[in-house]
């Protein structure tokens, strides 16, 4: 064990000797290295944390979230004339379906439509994200308040002039003062401030619950009316845990098929899109990612393998007269194998640590810089460090050999 460790150390001296001796010559060798370890856990690191913001953002929303509408969150075998052509949901529905359906846990109705001015006073927050939702959205979306509270069944079936704010609106618009019970202006009316939201920070689909306001549906629809083509209504159903999803799937298709007359043969004019489905889609993406990430960025491994090898090449014939030496010395080819192989290992890794330096730089400056946070994690520092060593390895493997089976007598020869 003594042997191998003096071995390690008289390999880590004979690389950093050749950084010293062949500065420009070694930095071009591990040029490739560094770059591909770089892209590689510049991507891994991106990827991971694009995956940890969503995996934040969605938090709140159970897998299981039904979301049924006219329209498909992925690909779908309908033409596109056909889909075009489909019924909005209606307020109507909503109503008969949760007084038919079973094993739910809540259902919801809400409606999308475009961003709209809120004043105060002489405060005025432009393009906020109007959010028109029946009362079950709290428990559905598990919204959490700084203060105040969500509007009741009672005050959203009237559809009463109460709003509630996102965390950023309520600072822009009243500041440090107290905005409970205070009056915005909103569509023209008078809308009661009832409730704060926490502060959630930035989001990666669209605008946060930050920069969001929220009111009764109903508010909407008597504005609006039930069939303005440029809203898009939407049910969204929380079944029950440990409920067979394609069964109830099936139920919420039986009961608005019969409510809305379709025969038999005619097919479905509504989308149910199931919230793990668009899980599964937003994974699928980010494998995709990765796999491009490790293609592009295996070439830069591959020539930086092939700068390694290069400079072990030249490193065996500059030391063969060495070589020849620590041979008639008693050195047996093993010795002079794992010499050699440690050192490739050892400059390839040292390629690899400069990369990771490299992404922990330019991670650092992105969060800084953006609002979003980049996270090179340990597993991503061990792949890049393992990488880089094997690339080492494989890198080092036919010098290391051609010089352990170097016949003394002609290394010290050729070396004179």
């Amino acid at each position: 064990m003594l042997v191998y460790l003096r071995l390690l150390k008289e390999s880590f001296g004979f690389a950093m000797n050749a950084l010293r001796s062949n500065k420009l010559r070694t930095l071009l060798s591990l040029l490739g290295v560094t770059i591909g370890i770089f892209s590689i856990i510049a991507v891994l690191a991106a990827v991971d944390s694009l995956d940890r913001k969503i995996s934040k953002d969605l938090s709140s929303l159970d897998k299981n979230t039904i979301y049924l509408l006219k329209f498909s969150f992925g690909p779908s075998d309908i033409p596109q004339w056909k889909r075009e052509q489909f019924p909005n949901v209606k307020y109507t529905e909503y109503v008969y379906l949760k007084g038919v359906m079973t094993h739910t846990e809540q259902l919801g109705y809400q409606i999308f439509t475009r961003g709209e001015s809120i004043k105060y006073g002489s405060n005025t927050v432009s393009d906020v994200n109007i959010v028109p939702v029946s009362h079950e959205f709290i428990d559905i979306q598990g919204l959490e308040f700084e203060k105040g509270r969500f509007y009741n069944e009672s005050e959203a079936n009237s559809g009463s002039s109460v709003i509630v704010l996102g965390n950023e609106i309520a600072k822009s618009l009243f500041g440090d003062s107290e905005p409970i019970g205070k009056n915005v202006r909103l569509y023209g009316q008078r809308f009661t401030v009832i409730g704060i939201l926490k502060k959630q920070g930035s989001s990666m689909f669209g605008d946060s619950d930050d920069s969001s306001a929220f009111i009764p549906v109903n508010f909407v629809r008597q504005l609006y009316g039930d069939n303005n083509p440029n809203l898009t209504n939407v049910i969204i159903f929380k079944p029950e845990k440990g409920v067979d999803m394609e069964e109830y799937k099936s139920e919420i298709s039986q009961k608005l098929r019969s409510f809305r007359g379709l025969k038999a043969g005619e097919i479905d004019n509504f989308f149910i899109n199931v919230f793990a489905g668009f899980l599964d889609l937003i994974d699928g993406i980010i494998s995709q990612m990765n796999v491009v990430g490790w293609i592009i960025s295996g070439f830069s491994l591959l020539v930086g393998g092939f700068g390694i090898a290069n400079i072990m090449f030249v490193s065996v014939k500059e030391r063969t007269n060495l070589i020849g030496i620590q041979k008639s010395l008693g050195a047996k080819n093993r010795f002079i194998l794992f010499q050699f192989l440690f050192e490739a290992i050892i400059l390839s890794v040292l390629g690899g640590v400069i990369g990771l330096f490299m992404v922990w730089i330019i991670a650092l400056i992105l969060t800084n810089v953006l609002e979003f946070e980049f996270v090179l994690g340990l597993g991503n520092i061990l792949i890049g460090t393992g990488l880089a060593a094997v690339i080492g390895l494989i890198s080092g493997i036919l010098p290391a050999i051609a010089a352990s089976k170097l016949d003394p007598v002609e290394a010290i020869r050729t070396g004179m």
